[in-house]
C-alpha cells in the first residue's frame, strides 16, 4: 500500500494481477491500515483502484471494489489503466492482448480478459461514480443505492452497475447532469427499479438535497422544498459545503456501524 497526503494506491486487491505488476501488497496489512486511517485518523482518505490491469477480470475486480467499499474510505478514486511510455506495463500487452487508444492519454480499450463493450461500461461506471459518489451530494441516497436487503441481494459493485447501464440506456449522457436532473434520475432509479419505498427516497435525497445548498427545485422533491421554503424568513442562508465537507456525514454513518460491530 503507497500513501501520501492521504490518497492510499490500492490498484488491486487480486493477488495475481498483483504479482504480474511487481507489486508488494499484504493484502491483510492494507485492510487494516486502512481501516485504522478512517477510524482513528482525522485524515481524509481517497483509496484507488485501476481497472484494466492485464489478467484482471470483471470479476475479480468487482470483488476488489466491494473489499475496498467496505473498509469504508471517504473516497474511492477509480481509475482506467492508461499506457504511460516508459512504463512496465507494457511488457504484459501481448500476453494479455492489451490494446490502448492510440491518442493520448492512451487508454486501455480492452484485454484478452475484459472485451471492448465490457470496458466501455466500465468507465462509464467511473463517471457516474464521480458524479454521485465522489462530489458527496449524495451521501443518503448513496447508502440506499448501495445496500443489499431482501429484496435486492447483491454487491455495492453490482448495484452500481446496474445503476451505471441503466441510467446509460435512459440518458445516452455521461455529462453535463445538472443536480436537480441527478436527483430525479436516482429517484427513479431507487423506485421504480429498485423498487424501494417512496417515502424513504425521497427523505434520503431531501436530506442531501438541503444539505447541497441549492436553489433548485428537482421534480421528486418539489412539494417537500416549496413547503420548506414558504416556512424559512425572507433572506435566510442556504447552507453550503465543499466537497471533502459533504463526506462527513457518511463518516458518521460509518462510525455507527463500526461502534455497533464493537458492541456485538
Amino acid at each position: 500500500m503507497d500513501c501520501e497526503d492521504g490518497v492510499i494506491s490500492i490498484q488491486s486487491f487480486n493477488p495475481e494481477v498483483q504479482q504480474r505488476i511487481s507489486r508488494k501488497q499484504d493484502n491483510a496489512k492494507t485492510a487494516d491500515n486502512l481501516r485504522w486511517l478512517v477510524g482513528e485518523s482525522q485524515a481524509h482518505v481517497h483509496a484507488d483502484l485501476i481497472f484494466g490491469l492485464p489478467g484482471e477480470t470483471l470479476q475479480s475486480f468487482a470483488d476488489g471494489f466491494d473489499r475496498l467499499y467496505e473498509l469504508a474510505p471517504h473516497e474511492i478514486q477509480f481509475g482506467i489503466l492508461k499506457r504511460l511510455r516508459g512504463t512496465p506495463i507494457t511488457r504484459h500487452t501481448a500476453g494479455f492482448a492489451m490494446a490502448y487508444d492510440p491518442q493520448t492519454p492512451y487508454t486501455i480499450l480492452q484485454t484478452s480478459t475484459i472485451d471492448f463493450a465490457t470496458m466501455q461500461r466500465i468507465q462509464r461506471f467511473a463517471r457516474y461514480w464521480e458524479m454521485v459518489a465522489n462530489s458527496g451530494r449524495f451521501s443518503a441516497a448513496l447508502r440506499l443505492l448501495l445496500r443489499n436487503d431482501a429484496d435486492s441481494a447483491g454487491s455495492a459493485f453490482g448495484h452500481f452497475l446496474a445503476f451505471s447501464d441503466w441510467l446509460w440506456r435512459t440518458t445516452a449522457k455521461t455529462h453535463e447532469f445538472a443536480l436537480e436532473k441527478l436527483v430525479d434520475v436516482l429517484f427513479d432509479h431507487l423506485t421504480v427499479v429498485r423498487g424501494l419505498a417512496v417515502d424513504d427516497v425521497q427523505a434520503a435525497l431531501l436530506l442531501d438535497y438541503r444539505a447541497s445548498g441549492a436553489r433548485g427545485r428537482p421534480q421528486c422533491l418539489a412539494d417537500s422544498l416549496a413547503a420548506e421554503r414558504s416556512t424559512l424568513p425572507a433572506g435566510a442562508a442556504k447552507p453550503r459545503s465543499e466537497r471533502q465537507g459533504r463526506h462527513v456525514s457518511q463518516q458518521t454513518h460509518r462510525d455507527a456501524i463500526q461502534k455497533a460491530a464493537a458492541a456485538a
